[in-house]
């Protein structure tokens, strides 16, 4: 079972610049919102951060369950966030301080080989997935962002900017990993199996594109109707068992064109190929920890495409645009909001997220937002 230690929050002030709130793990099941020494500049190129929001990621509760070794103990946790910038290093030439800016939760040096082949997610000099995973991260009331110039986009003035926390990673990995990989276009039918958060972050990238249908399976009647209500099309429940041949009857035998696999489980994987249409495209995004079962025996002459990928946050330029013009509404996705030192209680509510029924869970900083 879970344990967490509480502490009074005090936050810093202008002539306590030392010390600050942060949520920090401890091994398996624990985690505490402690004071821990305010982050500074540590090379040319960093910058460090006020957080005014951040948010939840099942990547982090994968961490609190000891799934992801590499986390030592008193890491402080959080790879999403907007905030203000509050010093920059010397070669830091993109930025100046009082900027609201977009924390990516990839850091990328945007001069290596991968980076430069549009691969931040592996880059060769010390970037990559570095927050709240190798280093601290941005549940907390400051962070310091290395390679800040490539891994910070500034927010336009008068933009909801804590809502934009969502563009840190699950909007860039339901768009890329899925929607681009898949190379969703105007008239297809897509599938999307799974309704959590990233799931969800699909169904509305995807309609950028105008599929002539989106269809949605999962095993929870709440975030099926969260589908709905977000634009999608059709919805089953993957626990009846009948999601492909209702799929399929759907598209009158045909299949999709394009499946998105949103869970990363061998049974999901395989309903994404028993529905593909001859020519589609199945567009893994989830995080698989079983093998699953590849049916060439099925594929092999049907002209699909399997893709895999690691988020690069290449399309958070252009999903920032998207947000802040009103196409894309990413608030919608926000089901629950707490103030930053109420993030014990956050936990709690997105580990009970069926309970909840969570889907992403905001913290502003200051005040308990509305």
């Amino acid at each position: 079972m879970r344990t967490t230690e509480r502490a009074p929050l005090r936050y810093p002030t202008a002539g306590r610049s030392d010390r600050m709130r942060a949520l920090a793990y401890y091994g398996s099941g624990r985690i505490r919102w402690e004071e821990r020494p305010f982050p500074a500049v540590a090379a040319p190129t960093d910058a460090v951060v006020r957080i005014t929001a951040t948010t939840l990621c099942g990547t982090d509760l994968h961490i609190l369950r000891g799934d992801v070794p590499g986390v030592e103990p008193g890491r402080v946790l959080g790879h999403e966030g907007v905030g203000v910038v509050v010093q920059t290093g010397q070669a830091v030439r993109g930025l100046k301080t009082g900027d609201s800016v977009l924390i990516s939760c990839i850091s990328a040096c945007a001069l290596c080989s991968n980076c430069r082949r549009g691969m931040p997610s592996h880059c060769e000099s010390g970037g990559g997935w570095i927050l709240g995973h190798r280093i601290d991260g941005t549940q907390a009331e400051y962070v310091r962002i290395p390679y800040a110039d490539t891994s910070l986009h500034r927010i336009p003035l008068g933009a909801p900017d804590g809502d934009l926390a969502l563009l840190s990673d699950i909007f860039p990995t339901a768009f890329e990993c899925g929607v681009t990989c898949g190379q969703v276009k105007p008239g297809d039918v897509v599938a999307i199996v799974g309704a959590g958060p990233i799931g969800l972050a699909c169904v509305l990238t995807a309609q950028l594109f105008s599929p002539a249908k989106l269809i949605v399976v999962d095993t929870d009647a709440h975030r099926l109707s969260a589908s709905l209500a977000l634009g999608a099309d059709a919805a089953y429940l993957a626990s009846a068992g009948d999601a492909a041949s209702r799929i399929m009857s759907s598209t009158r035998g045909r299949g999709v064109d394009v499946a998105i696999e949103a869970v990363g489980s061998p049974e999901t994987f395989r309903l994404c190929q028993d529905i593909l249409a001859p020519g589609g495209a199945l567009a893994n995004v989830g995080v698989h920890a079983k093998p699953v079962e590849l049916r060439l025996e099925r594929l092999w002459s049907r002209n699909v495409r399997i893709t895999t990928r690691w988020v690069d946050t290449t399309s958070i330029p252009m999903l920032l645009d998207a947000a802040t013009t009103g196409r894309l509404v990413v608030g919608r996705l926000i089901t629950h909001r707490f103030r930053l030192d109420q993030i014990l209680d956050a936990y709690e509510t997105f580990e009970a997220a069926a309970a909840r029924k969570a889907i992403k869970v905001l913290l502003h900083a200051g005040e308990r937002p509305r």
